[in-house]
C-alpha cells in the first residue's frame, strides 16, 4: 500500500482545453442517512449506515435498502399537484434543506430566472406512479385511472420541469438518464451550457426513488445482496438499492474568485459501450474518464488527495474499477466507496457522492467503508475501511452505468 503514484506528465498546453472552474454556492441532500448535509456528515463520521431490511410497499425479498421514511415525503406544494408522486416528494424534500431555496432566489435576483438552467439526472424518474396506477385499472376497460399523470410523474422529463417550477427558474432544462452515471453527467451538461454562455448559473442534481422495477429488476439480474452491500471485499456479493435526492448550486467563477472556495474543477464522460449491463474488463472506459477529468482541470494524479469510488459491490464492477484506478494512480491515492452507508442510489448516485466529496474537502474527512470487512486480495489499490482525517483539498467521484456509460468529477479548492 505504500508504493508511490506514478507520475502523470501534464499534456502539452494547446492538446485539451482546460474547463472554467464553477463555484460551488450550495449544496444538499436527502437521502436514508438523514436530511441535509450535516446529518450526512454526521451518519459518516459516526459510522452509522442508512441501510435496513426491505419493507418497502409489497416487496417480498430478502435485502436491505436506504429508504427515505415516508413521513418525510410531505405532498407537494399546492401549485404543483399535477407533479404528485414519490419521486418528486423526494425532491422537495431535498431542496427544502441546507437553505437550497434561498441561495437559488439570490442567484435568480442577480441573474434572473431565465439564466440559471436545471440539469437533473434519474433513472427511473416517477415509475411507482405508473406501478401503482397499474394496479388500479378500470375492471372492466383496463384503463388507468383518471387522475393518473403520465407526463408529470414517470415521464423523465418530469424531474427537471419540477424542479424548474418549484424554484421558480425559465433557463435551459435537462434530464440525464444513463443510469447510474446519470446525476454525475449532469455536472458535464451545466459546465458546456455555462461555457457556451447559455446561462450563468445552474441547478445540478439527481432523483431517485424506491419503485418495485428495480428491486425486482436487479434481483432478477441476480446482483441484489441479501445483507447490507460490502464494497470490494473478498466475499462481496452485490448492491443494496437506496433512494437519494441532491442538489447542487453552481456558478460561473469571476476574475475575484477566492483561492477557498469549494469548486467543480472537472468532468471527464466517456462510453466504452463494451456491454449492456457488465463493465469493460481491463477499466478502460472508467479510466478514460478519470484522465478525461484530470486534463480538464489541468492535474496529474498527485494532485487528488482521495477518490470517491462508484463501488457497487458486485463482483464484476468492483474489480474493473480497482483495476483502473490501480492502474492510473497507482496504490498510493486513498479511496472507498460508500454505499454501504446509503446502498446504492441509482440515478441519484452521482449526485450524493458528489456532495459526499465535497464534505470530504470541507471537512478534511475521507470516508472508509462500512461494512467491508477484508479486502479483496486483487485489490492493489490504498482502499479505506476505517475513517481517516488528513488535508483533503481535491477529490475525484466516479460514477459508471449500464452501457459503459462512465463519468468522473473532481471538486475541491481552486488553488
Amino acid at each position: 500500500m505504500g508504493t508511490a503514484k506514478p507520475q502523470s506528465t501534464r499534456l502539452l498546453e494547446g492538446l485539451v482545453i482546460i474547463m472554467q472552474p464553477l463555484v460551488v454556492r450550495a449544496y444538499t441532500a436527502a437521502n436514508c442517512l438523514g436530511l441535509g448535509r450535516n446529518a450526512l456528515y454526521a451518519a459518516l463520521r459516526d459510522r452509522r449506515s442508512g441501510l435496513a431490511p426491505c419493507g418497502f410497499e409489497a416487496v417480498e425479498l430478502v435485502t436491505h435498502i436506504g429508504q427515505v421514511p415516508d413521513a418525510e415525503l410531505t405532498p407537494l406544494r399546492s401549485d404543483l399537484n399535477d407533479f404528485e408522486c414519490r419521486n418528486n416528494r423526494l425532491a422537495q424534500l431535498g431542496m427544502r434543506q441546507d437553505g437550497f431555496e434561498q441561495a437559488v432566489a439570490r442567484l435568480r435576483e442577480r441573474y434572473d430566472a431565465a439564466r440559471i438552467g436545471v440539469f437533473v439526472g434519474t433513472s427511473t424518474s416517477g415509475i411507482l406512479q405508473t406501478e401503482i396506477a397499474y394496479r388500479h385499472r378500470d375492471a372492466a376497460t383496463g384503463a388507468l385511472p383518471p387522475d393518473f399523470r403520465y407526463a408529470h410523474t414517470h415521464n423523465n422529463f418530469s424531474s427537471a420541469q419540477f424542479v424548474q417550477r418549484y424554484l421558480g427558474l425559465t433557463g435551459p432544462a435537462v434530464v440525464v438518464s444513463s443510469a447510474c452515471s446519470s446525476s454525475a453527467k449532469v455536472f458535464a451538461n451545466a459546465q458546456r451550457m455555462i461555457a457556451a454562455g447559455l446561462c450563468d448559473a445552474a441547478v445540478v442534481g439527481g432523483v431517485d426513488s424506491l419503485c418495485l422495477t428495480t428491486l425486482y429488476g436487479f434481483n432478477s439480474l441476480q446482483l441484489v445482496s441479501t445483507r447490507p452491500c460490502r464494497p470490494f471485499d473478498a466475499e462481496r456479493d452485490g448492491i443494496s438499492i437506496g433512494e437519494a435526492a441532491g442538489f447542487v448550486l453552481l456558478e460561473k467563477a469571476g476574475d475575484g474568485a477566492a483561492k477557498n472556495e469549494l469548486c467543480l474543477l472537472g468532468v471527464g464522460e466517456s462510453c466504452d459501450a463494451y456491454h449492456m449491463s457488465t463493465p469493460h474488463p481491463e477499466g478502460l472506459g472508467a479510466r478514460l474518464a478519470m484522465q478525461s477529468a484530470l486534463n480538464k482541470a489541468g492535474l496529474v494524479t498527485t494532485d487528488i488527495d482521495y477518490i470517491n469510488l462508484h463501488g457497487t459491490a458486485t463482483r464484476s464492477n468492483d474489480a474493473t474499477e480497482g483495476l483502473a484506478v490501480g492502474n492510473l494512480f497507482g496504490s498510493a491515492t486513498p479511496a472507498s466507496s460508500t454505499k454501504g452507508w446509503t446502498g446504492h442510489t441509482l440515478g441519484a448516485a452521482g449526485i450524493i457522492e458528489a456532495i459526499i466529496s465535497m464534505v470530504a474537502v470541507e471537512e478534511n474527512f475521507m470516508p472508509g467503508s462500512i461494512n467491508t470487512e477484508k479486502i479483496d486480495p486483487a485489490v492493489t489499490i490504498d482502499y479505506l475501511i476505517e475513517n481517516r482525517g488528513a488535508n483533503v483539498r481535491r477529490v475525484m467521484s466516479n460514477s459508471f452505468g449500464f452501457g459503459g456509460t462512465n463519468c468522473s468529477l473532481i471538486v475541491g479548492r481552486l488553488h
